[in-house]
């Protein structure tokens, strides 16, 4: 049996330098972002997973987001091309770690640009956020790589917030769940969408089986969560969240590996 794997990648020293498009900028207590970090690695692997650290980039800010410089589909790992132009030196270390394991490697091109956080994927539907720091190229390069291995890739209105997983994620059975005020076109989803109270509340990793990982502070939504059956693994990421981050872009997980 496969063990599950999950991309990881340390805080960089200059964190909290790290860039903020939607929101107010707020200090970040970098000692305590390590703590949490820790704790959402170790979240990973009580629930079963590996993780597999990509090399630190200490000279990038942002670089703790690895889910922005890759989408790894089946055995295919896309490098990103990453809309805000500072992390584009965040991809090569990645993509040394998935060569590694054996994945394709494949890349967005400019002047195409794609971010790792613009891509939802449940079964074999990929929608890619467009309008943000991904544009249609990008998400056409996208299709171009995905649909020869049978995804169906749509693009979605992105720009309210930084990432379309910002704004949506999926639960295990594929509903589609959403803070309203920050999703664009909710009917996109028709009845598989779900709305949720608050923001973080949009935000879940699926871990295997019904157990999800979420960050701590959306309780009310986390309840609804349990009512429906699922197992739900809390983890604080306060600091993160003033960057825009979430609990998704703080990992890449391999859930099927090559060979």
């Amino acid at each position: 049996m496969t063990i599950p794997r999950a991309l990881v990648r340390r805080p960089s020293p200059r964190l909290p330098e790290g860039l903020v498009t939607h929101i107010d900028r707020s200090p970040v207590d970098l000692d305590l972002a390590v703590r949490q970090w820790e704790g959402y690695a170790a979240a990973l692997q009580d629930a079963g997973w590996t993780t597999v650290e990509v090399e630190p980039a200490e000279d990038c800010p942002d670089s703790v987001f690895v889910e922005d410089t890759v989408v790894v589909y089946g055995s295919v790992a896309v490098l990103a091309n990453p809309g805000a132009p500072e992390r584009r030196p965040e991809v090569a270390g990645t993509a040394e770690v998935l060569e590694e394991h054996g994945y394709t490697l494949v890349e967005i091109e400019a002047p195409g640009t794609l971010d790792g956080g613009d891509v939802l994927k449940h079964g074999g539907t990929v929608w890619v956020g467009v309008g943000g720091r991904t544009d249609v190229e990008g998400a056409s390069q996208l299709r171009a790589h995905l649909e020869p291995l049978g995804a169906d890739v749509r693009t979605v209105p992105q720009t309210r917030v930084l990432h379309l997983k910002s704004a949506v994620t999926a639960l295990p059975d594929g509903t589609v769940v959403g803070h309203e005020p920050l999703v664009q076109d909710p009917s996109v989803w028709g009845e598989r969408f779900l709305a949720v109270p608050e923001e973080s509340g949009a935000h879940v990793v699926l871990l295997g089986g019904d157990r999800v990982l979420m960050a701590a502070d959306a309780p009310r939504s986390a309840r609804r969560f349990r009512e429906r059956g699922l197992e739900v693994v809390e983890v604080d990421i306060s600091e993160f969240e003033k960057l825009e981050g979430c609990v998704t872009c703080l990992s890449v997980r391999l859930r099927s590996l090559p060979g």
